[in-house]
């Protein structure tokens, strides 16, 4: 068993509380369930958001999924003029079987173009 990043994205299409705990967790369930993992495969979470994003922390949607024993931090994006708007990014930290070329990183929606090549 090794220990592997898996990256994601997801854009928001306003800033809500409700709205971005269904978006976020939309994100983890998809990076969960292509990568085969569980919620006890998972060692820590670091979530970002783009500085237009005040509603709420993205980790709340993790703790709303019952992810509520791993480690989770937020933190804001660079606020880089011409940045996509309304990103939440994820890197969780797990523990797999799968080799570095078989994680599948999820990059929900237009987010596929921040990163074409791991998006998948």
């Amino acid at each position: 068993m090794a220990v592997r990043a898996v990256r994601g994205a997801v854009q928001l299409e306003r800033d809500e509380a409700g709205h971005m705990a269904e978006r976020v967790g939309e994100l983890l369930t998809a990076v969960l369930e292509r990568n085969e993992i569980v919620a006890d495969d998972l060692i820590s979470v670091w979530f970002t958001a783009t500085p237009d994003l005040h509603s709420d922390f993205p980790a709340a949607a993790a703790r709303g999924l019952g992810i509520v024993d791993v480690p989770l931090i937020c933190a804001q994006e660079l606020d880089i003029a011409g940045a996509m708007p309304r990103v939440v990014r994820i890197m969780a930290h797990v523990e797999t079987y799968l080799s570095k070329a078989e994680i599948s990183h999820v990059y929900l929606g237009a987010t596929g173009a921040l990163r074409k090549d791991i998006a998948q």
